[in-house]
Order: C-alpha cells, then sequence, then structure tokens
C-alpha cells in the first residue's frame, strides 16, 4: 500500500449552492503520478466568489493511484475576505482525502457535498 499527495487549484462561486473548478497533480510514495481535473460540488450555508491557488492534501493508503480516482463525500469549510482558506475532510469508502489551502477572494460558509478526482 501507498500514500498519496495532492497540489491543486480550484476556482468557483457559491450562493448556498457551491461549484468550484480546478486542476491539480497527484504523486504517489510507490512512483506512480497523474495530473487531474477537480470538480467540487456542494450545498449549505454558503456564498461567495473565490480562487485556491496553493491548495495541498493528503490520501490515505492505496494499492494504485487508480484507486483514487472517483468522487468523495465530506464536509467543506471555508471563509476569507481578500485572502481566503479552506479545510476539507472527505471519504470515498475506505479511502480518506484531508485537504486545504489558501487563496484570494470573499466567501464564507459550511457546506456538505462531492469532491470529485479525474484523471486528465
Amino acid at each position: 500500500m501507498t500514500s498519496c499527495k495532492i497540489s491543486y487549484n480550484l476556482k468557483g462561486w457559491s450562493f448556498f449552492y457551491k461549484e468550484y473548478i480546478g486542476a491539480g497533480h497527484i504523486n504517489c510514495k510507490n512512483g506512480q503520478s497523474s495530473n487531474v481535473v477537480i470538480v467540487s460540488r456542494s450545498g449549505g450555508i454558503s456564498m461567495g466568489k473565490s480562487e485556491i491557488y496553493k491548495g495541498e492534501g493528503v490520501i490515505s493508503a492505496v494499492y494504485s493511484i487508480n484507486e483514487v480516482f472517483g468522487t468523495y463525500i465530506g464536509l467543506d469549510v471555508h471563509a476569507g475576505a481578500t485572502k481566503s482558506v479552506e479545510g476539507r475532510v472527505m471519504t470515498k469508502g475506505e479511502i480518506s482525502l484531508a485537504l486545504w489551502g489558501m487563496g484570494r477572494g470573499f466567501d464564507l460558509g459550511i457546506t456538505v457535498g462531492a469532491f470529485s478526482i479525474l484523471p486528465k
């Protein structure tokens, strides 16, 4: 088994419904890597427009990078005025994903939704 790290950028908006789209790169300790497309859609108490340009994350132990691809479900907390921060904890079955990032924009909220990682 191996663990993986992800670096990513996201850009989007929210007004109760939140949609962010971006790109990233995954590196696993076993040498596998991939460029990825990220789509995040969620709902809750949220409003704003921002971009995350220094996102990082850790993916729990997997047998192959192919297990990383798919849709994770979880909680997203975000806040910012000029500078923006976000934190997410998600799961896809037995695989866990923790993300954090910094960016810019105006946003405030807490949402529950889907975070999809797709091979590019």
